[in-house]
């Protein structure tokens, strides 16, 4: 099969995940910016739920540049991914709206990480239906920042119950360490 409606879904699916975020914002109530102080810890939310959002849809993007065909795994390890990433607006509503207490910021990072891990699974899925020579396949033959990530968001959620800003911290350092795209994929395409 190919990856054209794989990725028109995947699409439509994180257009919907950030519509619903951005819909949880709340005109504040007076027209001054003293007005929008209690919203800070909504807009911060906001915007690193973006930044995490946008970094999922350009190397979901980049990583079905290398792709030639998926399989029925593979359409199985994409929803799984979905999933993760569609329960973002609950747990960036919640940790916002609570101004980062500790179980909701723990909960945001449980939902990375797992999401993290849900596009590990994909890209071993890929992997698996691709030939061992296949630009896919030595794009991606070793994943250093992706094990970094997990290590990171799992370390992050933990310490989320103790020091929810040290764990919004190292939530927000794998997002920088993302911020550009996988250049694995983009140099072995160019090769």
């Amino acid at each position: 099969m190919s990856t054209n409606r794989l990725e028109a879904f995947s699409d439509g699916v994180i257009a919907i995940i950030i519509t619903i975020m951005v819909l949880e914002l709340k005109v504040p109530h007076g027209d001054t910016p003293e007005a929008l102080l209690p919203l800070l810890p909504v807009l911060f939310s906001y915007l690193l739920s973006f930044v995490f959002i946008g970094i999922y849809w350009n190397n979901h993007h980049h990583l079905f540049q290398a792709a030639e065909r998926v399989s029925g795994g593979v359409l199985w390890a994409n929803l799984h991914l979905l999933f993760w990433l569609s329960l973002v607006p609950f747990v960036t509503a919640w940790m916002g709206e609570n101004q980062f207490a500790p179980l909701p910021v723990a909960a945001y990072g449980a939902v990375q990480l797992l999401a993290a891990v849900a596009f590990s699974i994909l890209v071993r899925a890929l992997i698996a239906h691709h030939a061992q020579d296949s630009t896919l396949v030595r794009a991606l033959a070793n994943d250093t920042k992706g094990k970094i990530s997990l290590a990171v968001y799992a370390a992050g959620t933990a310490v989320a119950f103790v020091q929810p800003l040290a764990a919004l911290a190292a939530y927000a350092a794998v997002s920088i360490m993302w911020l550009v795209p996988e250049r694995r994929i983009e140099q072995t395409i160019n090769q």
